[in-house]
């Protein structure tokens, strides 16, 4: 015989977790240090990535 696994449906808390405050535009901005040179402006940006959701800013210096 083989495992029986319980199916469960995850509750809309669980599904939309950590989303919610990003369709509002609140974003947890991170610096994303790979990334310093903008190759079409040819200058130094600040690249910010959101750790929630992977949306993504720039900001020239």
């Amino acid at each position: 015989m083989s495992n029986v696994i319980p199916f469960k449906r995850p509750t809309t808390r669980q599904r939309h977790r950590g989303n919610t405050l990003c369709r509002h535009g609140h974003h947890k901005w991170k610096i994303d240090k790979e990334r310093v040179f903008d190759t079409k402006a040819g200058r130094l940006v600040t690249r910010f990535v959101c750790s929630r959701c992977g949306a993504v800013r720039t900001q020239a210096l």
